[in-house]
């Protein structure tokens, strides 16, 4: 069971042409500098961008030259850097909203995120990690197939950040669920994912282990003859 994923287009003067196959399972990270296409490669993936070419899960396919499934009917959670929930109903609510597209146990999802004592809140009420806590619970609510997951911890402080890795650890573990996890923090990759893309200039220039992510000098990617040719 794989991912399979061939996505091309362009925005202005970048042009994105990235190919790649991953198991059905586990986290996968999309790892490389800002403005190399991770974010736009998952957007597609969840169907929030358009671009041309394939993106199929299982074998059921999503988008090919024939077909275009929209975003609410391709069950990809998504959760975004700013968790992005909607600011005019409690934590409870937009559990429940997420459920209706689904059908997800919400029970669970709250459980897995530890958010109960959060259900009654508004949004806005929120820290940044809280905030993160119930976009996670959000979109596990509606049954997804895939999580993919954009810089989830940006913008946290690091206590929050800290705590926010043990959280996502639990929840990759407990939902069994299939993750695309977005990122060039190489702690998250070393301690969350089990494998990585490499993604340089809208392509897919290499994959390997964690361990290569994570090697190097701060700010830098380690060298490309450390990556396997994808």
């Amino acid at each position: 069971m794989t991912i399979d994923v061939s996505l091309q287009g362009r925005r202005g003067s970048f042009a994105l042409d990235a190919e790649f196959s991953v198991p059905a399972s586990g986290v996968t990270a999309l790892f490389g500098p800002s403005g190399s296409g991770k974010t736009t490669i998952l957007r597609a993936i969840a169907g929030l961008e358009r671009l041309a070419g394939g993106v199929a899960i299982d074998g059921e396919v999503w988008q090919d030259e024939r077909r275009f499934v929209p975003p609410h009917r391709r069950r990809a959670g998504m959760v975004f850097s700013g968790g992005n929930l909607l600011p005019h109903l409690s934590v409870r609510d937009n559990l429940r909203f997420a459920r209706k597209a689904g059908g997800g146990d919400i029970e669970a999802a709250i459980a897995a995120t530890g958010i109960d004592p959060l259900l009654g809140h508004h949004p806005a009420q929120l820290s940044a990690g809280e905030s993160q806590r119930a976009a996670i619970a959000r979109a596990l609510s509606a049954a997804p197939r895939l999580l993919l997951l954009d810089e989830p911890l940006s913008g946290l402080d690091d206590d929050a950040r800290s705590r926010m890795l043990d959280v996502l650890s639990e929840v990759f573990e407990r939902s069994g669920l299939p993750v695309i996890y977005v990122s060039h923090a190489r702690d998250e990759i070393a301690r969350l994912t089990d494998r990585v893309l490499l993604i340089a200039e809208g392509r897919v220039a290499g994959r390997g282990e964690p361990a290569i992510a994570a090697a190097g000098l701060a700010g830098s990617l380690p060298p490309t003859s450390l990556w396997a040719a994808n």
